[in-house]
C-alpha cells in the first residue's frame, strides 16, 4: 500500500462528542451563549480534532511547497519564471511578507523544492524536487500520475516528520510563477465550472494579458480532458507540484489529527482536491481570509468552509496563515480561561434573558 493510500484510509473524522462536550462547556461560561461568535466554533472544532476540552498550541509551522510551472512559456504571468528560484531562496532569508508575519506571530517556516527549475546550494530549503517544473499543460499532461502521486506524498511525509518534531498547527504556503493559471485549471475541471468564474488576475495581469491567460488554461483543459472524478487525473494533466504537495499536507494533517490552515487560492485549491481524495479531511482545516482572487469563493461554498478574514490579500506564500494562527491562539486562550457563570457568581436569569433572544 503506498503512503498516499494508507494515509487516506486512516483519516477519521472528528470526535463529535468532544465537539459537543466542548460547545457545551462554552456555553456555560460567563458569556451570552454565542457571543464570541467564531472563536467559539474555533475553539469546538479544535475539541473535534484533538478529543479534548482544553486545547493549546505549542509550536507552529508553514509549509511551503515551491514549484515550477511550464505552462509560464505561455505568457500567464506578468512576472519572469525565475521569480520562483529567487522567491524560494529569499523565504530562508526571512525577508518576504510571510516571514515577516510569520515571525511576528512566533511561527517557524519549512522551505520544500518540490520541482523549482534548477539547483539549489541552501540548506535551509529541504529538496524534495519531483522534477524541474511540470511541462506546459497546454502541449499535454502537466507530469505524470506517478509524479502527482509522489508530489502528494511529499507533502504528507512533511507533516509527519514536524509532527514528530512538537508541531500542531500548520499552515500551507506556495510560490511558483504561473501557479494562479494552474489552480484556476484544476478548480475549472474539479468543480466543472466556466473556466472565467475562476481565474483572476494573479500577479496583476493587464487585460490583454488576463484574456491570455483564461484562453490558455481552456486551451490546456481542451487538449488534456482531465476526469472531474479523480482528483489525481487533474492534477498530473493540469496542476502544479506545489499544488500537489500541499494538497498532502491537509491529508498528512487529518491522517495525524492536527489543525492546518488554508491561505489564499492556490492553498484553497490544494485543500478541495485533498477533500475530494477524502471529506473527513475537511473536519481539520481552518480557512484564513478570503482571498481577492474570484475561484475562492467556489472553493468556499464547496468545502462549506467560512474565512475568518478579509483583508482583500492575494499574495500568497501561506501570508494568511500566521494571521489565523494568532486568531486560533485567541481563541483557544479565551474559551481555557474564560470562567463559568458559577465560578463568576453570576446568578438568576440576566443571561437566560440574553440566550433567549440569541
Amino acid at each position: 500500500m503506498s503512503l498516499l493510500e494508507e494515509a487516506l484510509k486512516s483519516i477519521t473524522p472528528a470526535d463529535k462528542d468532544a465537539i459537543e462536550k466542548s460547545k457545551k462547556r462554552i456555553d456555560n461560561l460567563t458569556k451570552p451563549i454565542g457571543s464570541m461568535g467564531t472563536l467559539e466554533d474555533i475553539a469546538s472544532k479544535m475539541a473535534g480534532i484533538t478529543g479534548k476540552l482544553y486545547n493549546e498550541i505549542y509550536k507552529k509551522n508553514i509549509i511551503i511547497m515551491c514549484s515550477d510551472n511550464g505552462v509560464c512559456e505561455e505568457g500567464v504571468s506578468a512576472c519572469p519564471q525565475n521569480l520562483t528560484r529567487i522567491v524560494t531562496n529569499n523565504y530562508t532569508r526571512g525577508i518576504t511578507g510571510v516571514c515577516t508575519l510569520a515571525k511576528y506571530n512566533n511561527s517557524d517556516i519549512t522551505v520544500v523544492d518540490i520541482g523549482v527549475k534548477g539547483e539549489f546550494n541552501n540548506s535551509k530549503i529541504i529538496n524534495r524536487k519531483i522534477n524541474h517544473g511540470t511541462k506546459n499543460m497546454c502541449k499535454g499532461a502537466a507530469m505524470t500520475k506517478e509524479e502527482a502521486v509522489k508530489a502528494i506524498e511529499v507533502g504528507i511525509e512533511m507533516v509527519d516528520n514536524l509532527v514528530k518534531q512538537g508541531y500542531d498547527l500548520f499552515g500551507t504556503g506556495e510560490m511558483g510563477i504561473a501557479n494562479t493559471a494552474t489552480s484556476a485549471a484544476v478548480m475549472a475541471a474539479i468543480l466543472d465550472c466556466p473556466v472565467d468564474l475562476v481565474t483572476g488576475k494573479g500577479s496583476g495581469l493587464t487585460e490583454e494579458q488576463f484574456s491570455t491567460k483564461k484562453s490558455v488554461i481552456k486551451k490546456a483543459l481542451d487538449i488534456n480532458k482531465p476526469n472531474k472524478e479523480d482528483v489525481l487525473d487533474v492534477i498530473s494533466k493540469v496542476g502544479g507540484f506545489d499544488i500537489a504537495g500541499m494538497c498532502g499536507s491537509f491529508i498528512g494533517a487529518a491522517k495525524n489529527k492536527v489543525p492546518i490552515v488554508i491561505d489564499g487560492f492556490i492553498s484553497y485549491t490544494a485543500a478541495l482536491c485533498a477533500y475530494r481524495l477524502n471529506k473527513n479531511v475537511k473536519d481539520y482545516i481552518f480557512p484564513s481570509h478570503l482571498s481577492k482572487e474570484p475561484g475562492v469563493e467556489y472553493a468556499i461554498k464547496e468545502l462549506g468552509l467560512e474565512p475568518m478574514l478579509n483583508l482583500k490579500m492575494r499574495l500568497g506564500e501561506g501570508s494568511g496563515c500566521p494571521l489565523a494562527f494568532n486568531i486560533i491562539e485567541s481563541a483557544l486562550y479565551s474559551m481555557n480561561n474564560m470562567a463559568t457563570l458559577k465560578e463568576a457568581s453570576v446568578e438568576g436569569d440576566f443571561f437566560v434573558d440574553i440566550r433567549e433572544e440569541n
